[in-house]
């Protein structure tokens, strides 16, 4: 299948273009490269644009006989996006309308979105269905949720055939070392707490010891990255003309911020210190994903169920490239 993945240069973009180009199909990122890195992806598979740019994705979508695309472009920092709403709903929603007007101008009618499993109310126990109540409670949520009704409206009024696939936390490293998350500014938090054995930090700050939890801290669930891929490919594959599908990805584990620092302190064979800090608004107290649907009916099993092997993944990753795909100044010390 000739696909194209708008911001196919990102950290989850770039892991499943390589993954797609690797079984076979004629994959090209599509990316700004305002957070991709162009080292994530093979030099002749990125196609530097804009996704406002409305006549250039007319081009590329013809040019190169699109026949799918896979949306990953967007801005994903919860606080950020409550600082700066104006920001998210432009360049999430405004430039996904414009993305989505341009694939029926040339007839691509099969899209696969990357969403969050932001969009849901937080419950405080079990997991997550895709039946769930939504509740996005952040600018950054609010626009993933309306891009996922956009496409939806779309799939009625003009046939657009889509999986949506709700995320809960990427993280993680390719198997071979070369390929890893590099955020700028960073705000995920494997990556952070890894910072500090790196020397990068002097410790990591965890906002909010007072959620209603095992612990007092936030819990989520991680997915690895090639998880991740390995969903995305058999979505797309699964996408048919005028139908809808969506599905959670996750391992439907939850593990709390402590317990994510005590095991990459295990990994990295030292202890990491944290400060308890305030909470951040817009933060759910638990986010665990039911992903039975997508076991179910695609055949997804994810490789990775265990925190220190994912974490394992991402050290190696960190180690070897502390400052990500470039040179980058040390961060500050507060996280």
């Amino acid at each position: 299948m000739r696909i194209l993945a708008t911001g196919g240069a990102g950290y989850v973009g770039s892991a499943v273009v390589r993954e797609l180009l690797a079984r076979g199909h004629d994959a090209f990122a599509y990316d700004n490269l305002s957070k991709g890195y162009r080292q994530s992806i093979p030099a002749d598979r990125l196609i530097e644009g804009d996704l406002a740019d409305r006549d250039l994705l007319v081009h590329t979508l013809l040019t190169h006989r699109i026949e799918a695309v896979m949306h990953f472009a967007a801005f994903i920092a919860v606080g950020e996006s409550v600082e700066k709403p104006d920001i998210y709903y432009r360049n999430n929603i405004a430039n996904s309308l414009t993305l989505l007007e341009a694939m029926m101008e040339v007839g691509v009618k099969k899209m696969l979105f990357s969403s969050t499993a932001a969009v849901y109310a937080p419950i405080a126990h079990g997991a997550l269905t895709e039946d769930s109540p939504k509740y996005p409670a952040s600018p950054y949520a609010v626009s993933k949720y309306t891009i996922e009704r956009m496409i939806g409206d779309f799939s009625v009024a003009y046939g657009l055939g889509y999986t949506i696939l709700r995320y809960f936390n990427a993280c993680g490293a390719g198997a071979d070392g070369k390929y890893g998350e590099a955020h700028e500014p960073e705000t995920h938090l494997i990556p952070l707490v890894l910072q500090v054995p790196l020397g990068q930090r002097e410790f990591i700050g965890v906002f909010g010891n007072d959620y209603d939890t095992t612990d007092g801290t936030c819990i989520r669930d991680y997915v690895h990255v090639d998880d991740l891929a390995d969903a995305h490919i058999k979505a797309i594959d699964a996408v048919t003309d005028s139908a809808g599908s969506i599905y959670n990805i996750g391992t439907g584990t939850g593990n709390s911020v402590l317990e994510v620092i005590r095991v990459a302190g295990e990994v990295v064979g030292q202890n990491i210190p944290m400060k308890f800090m305030d909470r951040r608004q817009g933060d759910a107290a638990r986010l665990v994903a039911g992903s039975e649907r997508l076991r179910r009916e695609l055949g997804w099993t994810p490789k990775y169920e265990n925190l220190h092997e994912i974490i394992a993944t991402a050290w190696q990753w960190h180690k070897t490239h502390p400052h990500g795909y470039e040179d980058k100044q040390s961060v500050p010390l507060e996280a």
